[in-house]
């Protein structure tokens, strides 16, 4: 009876689907996401699974060996979805296993397979992402005890935490650990606790206490934020960018500030190219801060205007060398960070002062007290709040000279 009641709740379908990986929005309606990282990703880690490669292996299950029981066109996130799958995930598995016993006594299956999967990278991965289904009632646990390590101000009570991981089987709790430090605020306290537990701080005794996934679960996080970098103009979200360079900070910091990393060895490697990754995408974006700058907060030459969408720009680019300034220390932006502090420094001084200037001449000039707005608003990000304070308290002195109407 529930098998037929899960299979009732389940989405069917009657025809056979051909959309593409590429366009699957939702791999196994979100119930992997907690161990999911954006593609393309230059390192693989174990527990780490690519979204492309997610999709590929949903489509695959759902379209050839499953299409009487889901219809991948409708099979979106939510909870409902999620239930049913969940329900028909044991006979999923199953299809699964089969056709891969098939693969080794069938060349022409597993020619056959290869091809519907679609890629080496997906094939090789395939074992992983069927071994994350079968576990995928551990993720939300792992995520809950993620969480429940924020509230957690006793070391003691973490290092027990880390020690009730299935420090064995290094397959699970890497999936374990890829699910529970993407819910950690403070990814360095783990790295102290694993530290304490293995008796030492270097790449080899970590190893040997079982915590090698939890740098791998810190590095396969840290480059999960490099995407989010690719944004560019307008209407890029700043916020986002800024949220996944201080995450990449935190995270990489508990590695390189903790762990002794051997000079050659694959960690170390690994951090500096994702931190040369990170400072690569940075670096045109703060080069176009101090110029952005001077074009918002100037006077224009015969009718003069306030250009919102510069203003706009410019305020996104001191916030995002705000966020720098703090985050430098895992980063190689020092030359081009050092640079653009100083120039912003300079150019809302002397703008901010000519447009103060300009409303002291004319107190009614709506753009010029627009641009000393903005200006402000950089300024307290650019140098700090009582600056901004005594500024305001000038553009109000300015502005009182207003001669009321009557």
């Amino acid at each position: 009876m529930a098998e037929a009641a899960a299979r009732a709740s389940a989405p069917t379908q009657t025809a056979r689907s051909s959309r593409s990986p590429a366009t699957v929005e939702a791999p196994f309606c979100g119930m992997l996401d907690a161990v999911l990282v954006e593609s393309p990703a230059d390192f693989t880690f174990d527990g780490a699974v690519p979204r492309d490669t997610a999709a590929a292996v949903w489509t695959w299950l759902a379209r050839d060996l499953a299409p009487d029981l889901i219809d991948i066109e409708i099979a979106s996130d939510s909870d409902t979805n999620r239930a049913a799958l969940d329900s028909l995930m044991p006979d999923l598995l199953q299809r699964a296993n089969d056709a891969l016993r098939e693969t080794a006594t069938s060349a022409q299956a597993l020619r056959r397979i290869k091809a519907q999967v679609g890629t080496d990278q997906t094939w090789d991965m395939l074992p992983t992402v069927l071994n994350v289904l079968r576990g995928r009632a551990l993720l939300d646990k792992a995520q809950g005890l993620g969480r429940a390590a924020n509230g957690l101000t006793d070391d003691a009570a973490l290092m027990q935490a880390l020690q009730s991981m299935p420090l064995k089987d290094q397959g699970v709790t890497a999936t374990l650990m890829m699910a529970m430090v993407g819910q950690v605020a403070s990814p360095g306290r783990l790295v102290m606790a694993a530290i304490r537990i293995a008796g030492g701080a270097s790449e080899n005794t970590l190893m040997r206490a079982g915590y090698a996934p939890l740098i791998d679960a810190l590095l396969a996080h840290a480059q999960n934020q490099i995407p989010p970098l690719n944004q560019n103009g307008l209407f890029g979200d700043t916020d986002r960018i800024c949220r996944a360079v201080d995450r990449f900070h935190r995270l990489m910091r508990a590695v390189t500030g903790y762990v002794e990393l051997n000079r050659s060895s694959r960690w170390s490697l690994v951090t500096a190219a994702l931190t040369k990754s990170v400072s690569e995408r940075l670096d045109p974006k703060l080069r176009s801060v101090a110029p952005d700058v001077s074009l918002a907060l100037r006077r224009r030459e015969g009718t003069d205007r306030h250009d919102p969408e510069q203003m706009l720009a410019a305020l996104n680019g001191v916030y995002l060398l705000a966020t720098v300034r703090d985050c430098r220390d895992s980063l190689a932006v020092n030359a081009i960070f050092d640079q653009s502090w100083t120039q912003v420094g300079q150019a809302l001084e002397i703008h901010i002062e000519r447009n103060l200037e300009g409303l002291r001449r004319n107190p009614g000039d709506k753009v010029a007290a627009a641009r000393l707005d903005g200006g402000i608003k950089m300024a307290e990000l650019r140098f700090n709040q009582e600056y901004a304070d005594v500024l305001r308290r000038a553009k109000d002195t300015a502005q009182r000279r207003v001669t009321p109407q009557e």
